[in-house]
């Protein structure tokens, strides 16, 4: 059994090398079937997992070699992403089996995320599994590998303080604009987008009671919806080059594959603003806001990986509970290896009770023909059981017949532990002696 976790994650690449690799949720099902066609030959499984931390490929395969599934994954991966597969693989990982589990596991606890133990992946993940699972790709292993992540998850949260005192994305955001504006009520915020993050950064940004608050989105019923939250405006995306000026802070976190909020915009509302400096954060990959943006002189822009410094600051107050959270992690490992390591002799399982129950028919088939010739009850049931028998170990008997030396006597060991279990005692053995 093969099992595979292949990507890049804010560890390895810069936000713009992992927005060439951003996925959209509409995206998922055509992209996972996709996938799964390039590894046909395979038979595999597939889940596709793409946040704005991280792209990963879980692929697993009950005939396949790993090089059947990590050649042909990395190559499909890089190609979504416009490069070679060389350009790729320096900030690429490729985890086998124990490895790939321990990784999954990880993640799913937020051990691997920008913020330590930040809550949102596993959501992400969950989301990820139900997409495979509509795509059809999602099989017995991944789904496997996938709820014993969620389980090891929950009681890495419940039994350790991994979760506890977290500075978040959208904390981390406030923290910075506090900073930048002397009093955070008297700024106006523009939100874009109505996802999760948005809404969290939000809710942090609507504590600190600014004097108003704007919400944008592609879809005014949803943006609408979520600004009545937190009594702000609702707008259109398309009216965002026309307002930018009236905003002193901007953060925007959607699924665009294209910038919403362009230079031209920016200097425009500069201009307008008499050059009053405006605060933007850009949590999105690929990112919202064009880049260039970042080097004129009266913003202040920010990326994810920007703010991932100040974040990582505060995780150093849990490190005590991440060795916990790690013995949680390798009990999970474990008892997903001894599954996996159970699962990979099922194919042979299956041939020998098919094996069995050939012999089975074909004596059960002799001893009827022998009855209805009138043999006695007696022969025929001598005859089954000799049959059987002799069906039995016949194979046994031929391949010690047919070794020697050490071979012969480590399958001597072995045939001797099979067949002889509950009849070999020493002296002193018998109960009734």
């Amino acid at each position: 059994m093969s099992v595979v976790a292949l990507g890049l994650n804010h560890s390895t690449a810069p936000v713009e090398l992992r927005e060439r690799f951003a996925f959209a949720s509409d995206q998922l099902p055509l992209a996972l079937r996709a996938l799964h066609e390039r590894l046909a030959s395979a038979t595999p499984e597939a889940a596709l997992l793409s946040t704005c931390n991280r792209t990963e490929l879980y692929v697993a395969s009950g005939r396949a070699e790993l090089r059947e599934l990590v050649r042909p994954a990395i190559d499909w991966l890089a190609a979504k992403g416009g490069v070679g597969g060389e350009q790729l693989m320096p900030h690429a990982y490729v985890l086998e089996r124990r490895e790939a589990a321990r990784h999954a596991f990880r993640v799913a606890s937020g051990l691997d995320s920008m913020v330590l133990g930040e809550p949102q992946i596993l959501g992400q993940m969950k989301q990820a599994v139900r997409e495979a699972d509509a795509a059809g790709t999602l099989g017995t292993t991944l789904h496997q590998l996938f709820q014993r992540s969620f389980s090891v998850a929950k009681e890495v949260r419940t039994s350790t303080e991994i979760g506890a005192h977290s500075i978040s994305m959208a904390a981390a955001s406030v923290r910075l604009a506090a900073q930048l504006f002397e009093d955070l009520r008297d700024i106006k915020v523009l939100f874009v987008g109505a996802g999760e993050m948005i809404e969290l950064v939000a809710t942090h940004f609507a504590a600190r009671e600014p004097r108003a608050m704007a919400l944008a989105n592609r879809t005014l019923e949803r943006g609408e919806k979520l600004a009545s939250r937190f009594g702000a405006e609702a707008m259109r995306l398309a009216d965002i080059p026309l307002r930018l000026h009236e905003f002193d802070a901007v953060v925007s976190c959607t699924a665009s594959t294209l910038p919403i909020i362009g230079l031209g915009a920016v200097e425009r509302a500069l201009k307008a603003r008499r050059h009053r400096p405006m605060f933007m954060v850009d949590l999105a990959v690929p990112r919202d806001i064009e880049p260039e943006v970042a080097r004129l002189r009266d913003v202040y822009h920010y990326t994810v990986d920007d703010l991932s410094e100040m974040v990582r600051g505060a995780s150093e107050k849990r490190q005590a509970a991440v060795q916990q959270a790690e013995a949680i992690i390798d009990a999970g490992v474990q008892s997903f290896s001894h599954w996996l390591e159970q699962r990979a002799s099922v194919p042979l399982i299956q041939a020998l009770n098919r094996q069995a129950d050939d012999w089975r028919s074909a004596e059960i088939a002799r001893a009827r023909k022998l009855l209805a010739r009138g043999t006695d009850v007696d022969s025929v049931l001598e005859a089954l059981s000799r049959g059987l028998t002799q069906k039995l170990l016949h194979g046994t008997m031929a391949e010690l017949h047919a070794t020697d030396g050490e071979q012969r006597e480590r399958l001597a060991q072995t045939v001797s532990r099979l067949f002889l279990r509950g009849s070999l005692r020493g002296p002193g053995d018998d109960p009734q002696a």
